[in-house]
């Protein structure tokens, strides 16, 4: 897992270089050209067939996966390497927010007493969100950041259509290939309207590791989760904002305040938190796509 988050901190810094000179919807399109590449192969090492028997649960996760990947592609050009990347792991929190308002909208007002550990982590992941997006950020950033936001509560939705499609038996490999194709599909519906860049050398190299690194992370992810200790595996998935802090201090010279910082480590407790909760109601979640 923590070779996984690497992989995927890695693939985040060939997004910052790539987005100098490509859309975020050519950076969606290529990373599907290539995760359909690899996730084919592993298709037929595998066995797996490419017929399914619940093609729309596919489509609507494909639709809200890329979404939310492009989201993220958009908030890793615009925000530090870190910020982006924590604000798209706002994705279990997320979650715990859904349990909330279930319970809520299904009328179980009892019930809201029983979760007050849930309620804690989602109020201290947002108040995390807020000392990351303080009020003194420029506008442009701010947007970024409510951007990156937004990839997190994608992620979340697009996690829950995973679970749905584990349960009935979907294999994973193929539900990967289905949202790589989707994700192909998308960029190149988007480079319809916004362009195609020249692809000018060595600019143009980032766009192959982009589709590489996040294809190795998720099957090192997939890995992780098929033989380790689930809550162990999800919880270590936060090293991964490590990872891009590091990257993003000696790469780009990203500059975070400390209360920044504070609400970094405000927003990965709650999503621990959030884990360890979530666990006991789905114990064998996933693996989270990027």
């Amino acid at each position: 897992m923590i070779l996984a988050s690497l992989f995927f901190a890695s693939m985040s810094v060939c997004i910052k270089f790539a987005s100098a000179h490509f859309h975020t919807v050519e950076l969606v399109c290529y990373r599907g050209l290539v995760g359909i590449a690899f996730m084919a192969a592993l298709c037929r090492a595998q066995g797996v067939t490419l017929g399914t028997r619940v093609p729309m649960m596919h489509v609507w996760r494909s639709i809200v996966g890329v979404l939310s990947l492009s989201a993220w592609f958009y908030a890793i050009a615009h925000l530090p390497l870190a910020t982006a990347m924590t604000l798209n792991y706002m994705s279990g929190v997320w979650v715990a927010a859904f349990l909330v308002g279930g319970t809520l909208v299904m009328g179980r007002l009892s019930d809201i007493g029983k979760q007050g550990p849930v309620v804690l982590t989602v109020l201290s992941g947002f108040a995390g969100v807020v000392m990351m997006l303080r009020p003194t950020l420029d506008q442009n950033q701010l947007f970024a950041g409510l951007i990156g936001l937004l990839s997190g509560l994608g992620a979340a939705f697009a996690y829950l259509q995973v679970a749905a499609l584990g349960r009935i038996g979907e294999p994973e490999a193929r539900t990967v290939l289905y949202f790589s194709i989707g994700a192909m599909v998308a960029g190149a519906i988007g480079m319809l309207f916004t362009g195609a860049s020249a692809w000018t050398w060595p600019e143009a190299l980032w766009l192959l590791p982009i589709g590489v690194l996040a294809a190795l992370g998720q099957l090192c992810m997939t890995r992780a989760y098929s033989h380790g200790a689930t809550l162990v595996v999800a919880n270590l998935q936060y090293s991964g904002i490590v990872f891009a802090a590091l990257f993003g201090m000696f790469l780009f010279g990203d500059q975070i305040p400390l209360l920044g910082w504070a609400g970094m480590a405000l927003i990965i407790a709650s999503g621990i938190a959030a884990t360890a909760l979530r666990a006991r109601a789905l114990p064998n979640p996933p693996a989270e796509e990027h």
